[in-house]
């Protein structure tokens, strides 16, 4: 894994960054779930002949905010893919590409909110919007799913549902 630490590490190594160490997220903390995401944004496009650089720092950066989701209108969870995306253009420079892809990171979110009015019934947000529109941005909108179920379910559900979500994770982790 040389090629993906050559890849992160001015960004995992960065004080800023490392602070997100103290933001709880999916029963975990933030830079945990980061870490988790980008290394499977990484494998997968390494393996979809992809954007290996722009997929794994964008799977680094998606939730690039301080806070919760809850704490400013900012975070919340159809802004903070705009939020993390300008803080990481601000802080590490990143390609356009790489900050269309992290502003499209919520797809999933926003694809139920569409026909579930009642998630976060306060916040508009157009399907058109916030569709991924390259390889790349599938897979870090994919990989974040799957890891944000993997924490929720790992540290904090038990059952038939962790086992599945388990082999899933670990049949697509697999080297």
């Amino acid at each position: 894994m040389k090629e993906y630490y050559d890849i992160v590490s001015n960004i995992i190594t960065n004080d800023d960054f490392k602070k997100l160490k103290e933001d709880t997220h999916h029963n975990t903390n933030k830079y945990d779930h980061l870490i988790r995401v980008s290394k499977l944004s990484y494998k997968l496009a390494k393996r979809t002949k992809c954007d290996v650089k722009a997929t794994t720092r964008a799977g680094l950066l998606h939730d690039y905010f301080h806070g919760g989701r809850k704490d400013s209108q900012a975070n919340s969870y159809l802004n903070h893919p705009y939020t993390s995306a300008m803080n990481a253009k601000e802080v590490f420079g990143i390609s356009e590409h790489e900050s269309d892809i992290i502003k499209t990171h919520m797809f999933h979110h926003t694809f139920f909110r569409s026909f579930i009015p009642f998630i976060n019934p306060n916040e508009k947000v157009k399907i058109k919007e916030g569709k991924p529109k390259t390889k790349e941005a599938w897979i870090v909108c994919l990989s974040d799913l799957l890891v944000s179920a993997y924490e929720g379910l790992r540290f904090n559900l038990g059952g038939k549902m962790a086992v599945y979500l388990l082999f899933i994770f670990n049949f697509i982790n697999l080297r």
